[in-house]
């Protein structure tokens, strides 16, 4: 056998035992693009089958299909048969995980809506079973790989043998899809929607610095840390706390929020991995700001905001953890102007064509951004659930071309409040709360922070922010109670911000339970308070006890760090284990207050979503 028959037969084994070009290369010390280059050069192509969906028991015609690597003979073992039509590909998520997965979902699914609206062949690269965009019948035609830059262009050279291949759409799978955009490009594959390029600017962090500057939008301080010197004088300089968090992480996971030198070094040692490929951020952490999202769909000059979701929670919850609310409860005129307008600079400034998030803080009057993702935003569903405008759908037409201006004409809850920049108007109070797997977790603190722990979301809709909370506690299963007795203990910082709280519940008719600290504040402001000891305080007779009498019906515990874990965590710990609702934050605890009273002086109404787009129909 001679020596290109023999590499040839080495490589096709390596293909057909799993691995991929990157490995390979990795491996032989070269570049992925060599060895890609090298196997088809001997031949070396995957082949498509279809997946036997009727098990052989006749013959399956569902267009869903898997790679293999089988057999020299190429045409005459495929049997992907492309087709002659207009089409595009879209790339899903890949597996769900905490951070990324089941909105994308959603995401994926209408841009194929769209793109049959439009009669353009839809193409969905995806493979997780899980997900309603790789159900069979949802796309054109399905290819169950893997979201890798391999596996993709594979596909697109398959799919460019006949018919008009418009692109690839990679802003509804996540960030696993959007990093492959200038890989992609850069082999020559053409990217729908916002350049490449300019999602390179969203998602580096010194140019968009850089961009912000230009436009005058204020940003936390922060900066990039490679060592861990680095990472303290960047703490140092900016001030504590810092918000840490690893470049290359989704869902927040090993995001902590550090209060001093001896924190941020125990960090850097045990929590993460810092190296020139894997640096560490670190933010000035704005305490007790106002955290919001916004969601937008921009054709490169005029943009649609779809919604100002303000968090509930204060800022350092994740996002994906903390409730929101739609349209924002607390803000002033001035600032909902000014976050329209950093929204709109922005979206034309990185030429946004298709989905923008941009997620803010709002501090003593300033609103400075955090970050902007040029992709769908794991809010894009519930947004558009509560505007009644799907968002994703319409980013799917610009992309391919439509003008914003002609597809927002139809809806009449559509209003300009500048040249060529528009927002949707709500008819409703629309509440998104994440929904939490603590009761399948033993063990686990339900207190929230900047990781990201929520595994589902639930919505609450009514005409007031009450009944709206109310209904969306209740569809995360947090059943709040209307009369019973509430057990309170919160760390110094927030016995101020308690009374208020303390003083309606007590209005309502609560029967108040405290810890001595807490029971001290109230008694102090003239409202009654029963004590009770902690758990560290008498081993029989403590909270504990209360809670497993079915004497405590709501429980209001905010965490102090790691102190915490004492007393606090079991208290928590125990509440999820016995079903007794339970609030972290005080912003969550004013929420509640809201609703219980709201819920007591009036009946709760439902409105199906048919209902709400019924009065965002369409203009005639």
């Amino acid at each position: 056998m001679d020596k290109k028959n023999k590499l040839k037969e080495i490589l096709l084994k390596a293909k057909k035992l799993g691995f991929s070009d990157k490995q390979i290369s990795h491996l032989l010390g070269l570049d992925e693009k060599d060895i890609r280059e090298l196997r088809k050069k001997l031949g070396i192509v995957p082949v498509y089958k279809m997946v036997d969906t009727c098990a052989a028991e006749f013959e399956a015609k569902t267009p869903y299909y898997y790679s293999a690597y089988e057999t020299y003979v190429y045409k005459e073992q495929d049997e992907s048969n492309p087709s002659d039509r207009k089409k595009a590909i879209i790339l899903g998520s890949g597996p769900i995980r905490i951070g990324q997965g089941i909105e994308f979902d959603y995401s994926s699914v209408h841009a194929v809506l769209a793109l049959k609206e439009m009669g353009i062949e839809a193409i969905i690269i995806n493979n997780n079973p899980e997900t309603v965009s790789t159900d069979y019948d949802t796309s054109d035609k399905l290819y169950f790989e893997p979201i890798t830059f391999e596996d993709v262009l594979n596909i697109v050279e398959k799919e460019k043998e006949r018919g008009e291949f418009l692109g690839v759409i990679v802003q509804f799978g996540g960030q696993t899809a959007i990093n492959l955009a200038m890989k992609l490009k850069e082999a020559g594959v053409n990217i729908l929607g916002t350049s490449p390029e300019n999602i390179n600017v969203a998602e580096d962090r010194e140019e968009f610095s850089k961009l912000l500057k230009k436009l005058g939008i204020p940003q936390a301080e922060g900066g990039t840390a490679f060592t861990k010197e680095e990472a303290l004088k960047i703490a140092k300089r900016i001030g504590y706390p810092v918000l840490v968090r690893p470049s290359y992480v989704l869902g927040g996971r090993a995001m902590q929020i550090v209060y001093s030198e001896d924190e941020l070094i125990e960090y850097m040692e045990e929590a993460v991995k810092v190296s020139e490929e894997h640096p560490v951020l670190i933010d000035k952490f704005l305490e007790d700001a106002i955290e919001l999202d916004v969601d937008a769909v921009c054709d490169g000059e005029s943009v649609l905001i779809g919604a100002i979701m303000e968090h509930i929670e204060e800022a350092g919850v994740h996002s994906g953890d903390s409730a929101t609310v739609i349209p924002p409860q607390t803000l002033p005129k001035e600032i909902i102007d000014k976050v329209i307008d950093y929204t709109a600079k922005l979206a034309r400034e990185l030429n946004i064509v298709g989905l923008l998030n941009v997620q803010y803080a709002v501090k003593d009057g300033v609103v400075y951004v955090l970050e902007a993702n040029p992709r769908a935003s794991r809010t894009v569903p519930y947004v558009s659930k509560s505007i009644g405008i799907p968002l994703a759908k319409l980013a799917t037409k610009v992309m391919l071309g439509k003008k914003l201006e002609e597809l927002i004409k139809d809806y009449n809850n559509v209003v300009e409040v500048s040249e060529k920049v528009w927002i949707a108007k709500p008819k409703y109070v629309s509440i998104k709360e994440a929904v939490f797997p603590f009761q399948k977790l033993p063990g686990v603190d339900p207190v929230l922070g900047p990781e990201m722990k929520s595994t589902g979301e639930a919505i609450g809709i009514d005409k007031d922010f009450g009944k709206a909370y109310y209904k969306a506690q209740l569809s995360a299963n947090m059943e709040l109670p209307i009369v019973g007795n509430v057990f309170i203990s919160v760390r110094d910082k927030d016995k101020k911000h308690i009374v208020d709280i303390a003083k309606k519940l007590h209005e309502l008719g609560f029967t108040i339970y405290a810890t001595e600290g807490t029971a001290k504040v109230l008694r102090e402001n003239g409202i009654p308070a029963i004590l009770v000891k902690k758990i560290s305080e008498s081993p029989n007779d403590n909270i504990l006890k209360l809670m497993k009498d079915g004497k405590i019906h709501l429980i209001i515990n905010t965490s102090s760090g790691k102190k915490a874990k004492s007393d606090g965590y079991y208290i928590r710990r125990a509440a999820v284990d016995l079903g007794i609702p339970y609030i972290t934050t005080i912003p969550g605890a004013k929420a509640a207050v809201k609703a219980i009273e709201s819920v007591r002086t009036g009946e709760l109404n439902v409105y199906s979503l048919n209902e709400l787009d019924a009065s965002i129909k369409k203009r005639e």
